[in-house]
């Protein structure tokens, strides 16, 4: 099933807000992002990364990203066949957006998850 997308913001206040979260709003695409600051992955080793995503959903999260020009995907023609995915230029400008949510995440970890005995499906 396609994502719907917004065709036109009405730009009001938060409205440039909203498109940039619009971009990294499926559930594991910010943590997908993150991986690929460290350098280019393949998919098995961004499922490693990434514990609690099926492959399926996984799939769906890099294209939609690669249509929105966040990563790049690279097919190399050999057998078995080979896909890298790395940051694009506008994907590496999230860079500073990314480190500053881990910064907030690791500073306020604490408030989440241990009132209510869930468990951590980060492996950030």
């Amino acid at each position: 099933m396609a994502k719907v997308r917004h065709s036109r913001f009405d730009c009001a206040p938060g409205c440039a807000v909203e498109a940039a979260i619009g971009l990294i709003d499926g559930k594991w695409k910010s943590i997908v992002l993150f991986h690929l600051l460290s350098g280019t992955l393949r998919f098995n080793e961004i499922r490693r990364h990434i514990a609690n995503v099926t492959p399926r959903m996984l799939t769906n999260q890099l294209r939609e990203l690669e249509e929105d020009g966040l990563i790049t995907r690279k097919v190399y023609a050999q057998v078995p066949p080979r896909v890298e995915y790395s940051l694009s230029p506008l994907g590496r400008s999230m860079e500073p957006i990314l480190l500053a949510l881990k910064g907030w995440g690791d500073a306020n970890i604490d408030l989440y998850g241990k009132p209510h005995n869930r468990k951590a499906t980060c492996a950030a």
